[in-house]
């Protein structure tokens, strides 16, 4: 019951996460020390990806790249910064599922132990009760030896004579 629990609140959580990146995607362009942080941001980006992409296509990299407008360089950050949001929800909800799963593997471990140790003082035990009933038997033996197969004969011959004669008066 936990299993569907658990993975329907990270779904409804990486649902959520959605309005919440736009949500950051717009406060982050209309506050003026912020703007100016994403901006610089965007700009750096900006320059890396094009250097990235001139030198996967082999053209000459120490070209000047243009730098973005502003407020495509703002777009570009909130774009960014929403994308890194809704990406750091997926590893955040993934992590607590590995963990999730990390214990409940930890837990079956524990009671598949328990269950090998209760098997193992079982067959301690019943080891045990196997010498203690080889040592009866073995002291059966010995008195049956003593009184050798005689005795071991008139004994039954006893039993079934005492039998025999109480059914006789009878």
């Amino acid at each position: 019951m936990a299993l569907p629990v658990a993975k329907l609140g990270t779904l409804a959580l990486r649902t959520l996460s959605k309005p919440i990146a736009s949500r950051l995607k717009n406060q982050a362009a209309v506050h003026p020390k912020f703007r100016n942080f994403i901006v610089a941001i965007a700009q750096i980006n900006h320059r890396i990806t094009t250097k990235i992409q001139r030198r996967i296509y082999g053209h000459a990299t120490d070209v000047e790249i243009r730098p973005l407008d502003e407020q495509k360089a703002v777009q570009a950050a909130t774009d960014l910064i929403g994308e890194a949001f809704i990406f750091s929800v997926a590893v955040a909800a993934l992590i607590f599922e590995v963990q999730r799963s990390a214990r409940s593997e930890a837990r079956k471990e524990e009671a598949r132990k328990q269950e090998l140790e209760e098997l193992k003082q079982r067959e301690d035990s019943l080891a045990k009760e196997l010498e203690d009933l080889k040592l009866k038997l073995n002291e059966i033996e010995r008195l049956a030896k003593g009184r050798g197969l005689t005795g071991i004969l008139n004994l039954k011959g006893v039993h079934g004579a005492e039998g025999g004669k109480a059914a006789t008066p009878a």
